[in-house]
């Protein structure tokens, strides 16, 4: 056969080699539209998927924040237990300081103890002042004015 040789087709053959490009053209045409179908649903399925892991991963954050969130509440309460507990030691040290001045200045400097009394119309007062060593009591009737 040479390059340029003349291919002569009957009828026949000339209706065999219609159809077959036809039925190619047609097979062509539904195997095109298969895949753009396929590509539709493949895409469709690619979006549900990045949704669902989307989601996932929301989720995933939502717990990660809550449990860093009770870490932090639960290190605060500790920090603020501990922070009390050196308070109240501090107050209760204080307290005994207190009481220990006060009685010291007290036995150096003096002071004054004292009752009282309200009786119908008069007022009893009795009163011990101490200054170190000596001592003074002091006992007094006052009367009251009544208003009529």
């Amino acid at each position: 056969m040479g390059p340029k040789e003349k291919i002569i087709m009957t009828e026949r053959s000339a209706a065999v080699f219609i159809q077959a490009w036809w039925r190619g053209t047609l097979v062509r045409r539904t195997l095109l539209h298969a895949a753009l179908r396929a590509w539709i649903i493949q895409c469709w399925w690619r979006q549900v998927l990045a949704k669902l892991l989307a989601k996932r991963r929301r989720m995933v954050l939502e717990f990660y924040v809550q449990q860093e969130w009770a870490a932090v509440r639960l290190q605060s309460w500790v920090r603020m237990w501990h922070v009390r507990r050196c308070y109240c030691r501090l107050l209760n040290a204080v307290r005994i300081i207190q009481v220990y001045w006060r009685w010291h200045s007290c036995h150096s400097r003096g002071f004054i103890e004292g009752h009282y009394e309200l009786k119908e119309n008069q007022l009893n007062v009795q009163l011990e002042i101490s200054l170190g060593s000596q001592a003074c009591k002091v006992q007094q009737c006052i009367p009251l004015p009544l208003k009529e």
